[in-house]
C-alpha cells in the first residue's frame, strides 16, 4: 500500500498524540465513497516536515484533527501549525482536537520556534492556527500578533495566514492586537449554517463570527480575509446558500467548503456525502455572488493548498481593481 491510495477510515497517522480518538474497526462509521481517497502519509519529505516539526516542539493541526491531505501537504514541507497548546477550552462536537481545561500557560518561547521551523521550510506561506483559549484573557490575541512579528523578522518574504478563535469572551479590542500585526489572510471559520450551531458549535455565536471578519476588513481593507463551512452536517442547499450571501454582506473575500469526516462515533453524526458534482454546484455560485476565491471540493480544508490558493487570490483582486478603475 506504500505511496498507493487509501480510503480515509483506514488512515492512520504516525505518533498519535490521542490514540482513545483512533478509529476501531469494530466501530459503526458510514462507508466512504469512492471520491474520497488519500494517499499514505509517506516519502522523505513528509518525515523530513515530521522532524522538523518534533524537533521544534511544535504542534499541528494536520495531526490533531487527523486532516486526510496530511500526506500529500506534509511531502511538500506544508504542515499548519497549532499555537497555544493541543488542548481546546471548546467542546464542538465535529472536532478531533483534545477539550478540556489547558495544562499550561502559553508558552512565551513558542512565537520564536514557530519562525525557526517556517524558516527551516523554506515556506513562501505559511498558516498558522490555534487551539480556542477562553482561559486566556485575550484569548491568545497577543500570542499571535508575537507569532507573526517573529515569522516576519526570520522570514521577511514569506506571506502569514492565520486561521483564529472568535475571541468571544474578550474585550473587542483584542482584535486590534492581531491586525496591527498584519496577517496576509485572516481567516475565522463559521463551520456550519447558523441553525446548526448549537449541536456543532455550542459555545460559539453565528453573527458574532461574521461581525468578528468584518471589523477585520473595516481595520484594514487590505488583508484579505477568509472563512470556511463542512457540508454533510444536516444543512440545506438553501442554508448554504444563505451563509455565502452573510460572508459577502460581511465582505469576506475567500471562501472554503468542504466535506465533514465525522472522527469517532461520539462526534456529530454524518448526516451525508455530499457528491462533487454538488461542491461544483456551489463553487460556481459562491463565484456568483462575487467572492474573490472558492475552494470547494469533498477534501477541501482551510489550509489545504492555501500558498497556491493565495497566489490566485492576489491575482483576483488584481483584475477586480483593474476592472474597476
Amino acid at each position: 500500500m506504500i505511496g498507493g491510495e487509501i480510503p480515509v477510515r483506514d488512515l492512520k497517522l504516525p505518533d498519535q498524540r490521542h490514540p482513545e480518538k483512533a478509529h476501531r474497526p469494530d466501530n459503526a462509521q458510514p462507508k466512504k465513497p469512492k471520491w474520497i481517497r488519500v494517499k499514505a502519509p509517506v516519502g522523505k519529505g513528509y518525515m523530513e516536515t515530521r522532524k522538523i516539526m518534533r524537533d521544534h516542539k511544535l504542534v499541528t493541526v494536520c495531526e490533531e484533527a487527523g486532516c486526510p491531505n496530511v500526506g500529500e501537504c506534509w511531502n511538500q514541507g506544508h504542515a499548519t501549525m497549532m499555537i497555544m497548546g493541543e488542548v481546546c477550552t471548546r467542546a464542538c462536537t465535529f472536532c478531533n482536537i483534545a477539550t478540556g481545561k489547558p495544562p499550561e500557560d502559553l508558552d512565551p518561547f513558542e512565537p520564536g520556534r514557530v519562525a525557526d521551523a517556517v524558516q527551516k521550510l523554506g515556506l513562501n506561506h505559511v498558516v498558522v492556527t490555534s487551539v480556542d483559549r477562553d482561559d486566556v484573557k485575550d484569548g491568545g490575541a497577543e500570542h499571535f500578533a508575537q507569532t507573526i512579528r517573529a515569522i516576519r523578522h526570520r522570514s521577511p518574504g514569506t506571506t502569514i495566514e492565520i486561521l483564529t478563535p472568535d475571541f468571544i469572551n474578550c474585550d473587542p479590542a483584542v482584535l486590534e492586537l492581531v491586525v496591527e500585526a498584519k496577517p496576509d489572510v485572516f481567516n475565522h471559520n463559521l463551520e456550519t449554517v447558523p441553525g446548526l450551531y448549537p449541536e456543532v458549535r455550542p459555545g460559539a455565536r453565528y453573527f458574532h463570527s461574521l461581525r468578528l471578519l468584518q471589523r477585520v476588513k473595516e481595520m484594514d481593507p487590505s488583508i484579505f480575509t477568509k472563512s470556511g463551512i463542512m457540508v454533510g452536517l444536516g444543512e440545506t442547499r438553501q442554508q448554504v446558500h444563505q451563509v455565502m450571501d452573510d460572508m459577502r454582506a460581511a465582505q469576506i473575500d475567500f471562501l472554503t467548503i468542504g466535506q465533514y469526516l465525522q472522527p469517532t462515533p461520539k462526534h456529530h453524526t454524518l448526516d451525508r456525502f455530499v457528491t462533487p458534482e454538488e461542491f461544483a454546484a456551489y463553487e460556481k455560485a459562491a463565484k456568483g455572488k462575487g467572492f474573490l476565491m472558492v475552494s470547494a471540493t469533498p477534501l477541501t480544508r482551510s489550509s489545504y493548498h492555501a500558498g497556491d490558493d493565495f497566489a490566485r487570490l492576489r491575482e483576483a483582486r488584481e483584475r477586480a481593481l483593474a476592472a474597476a478603475s
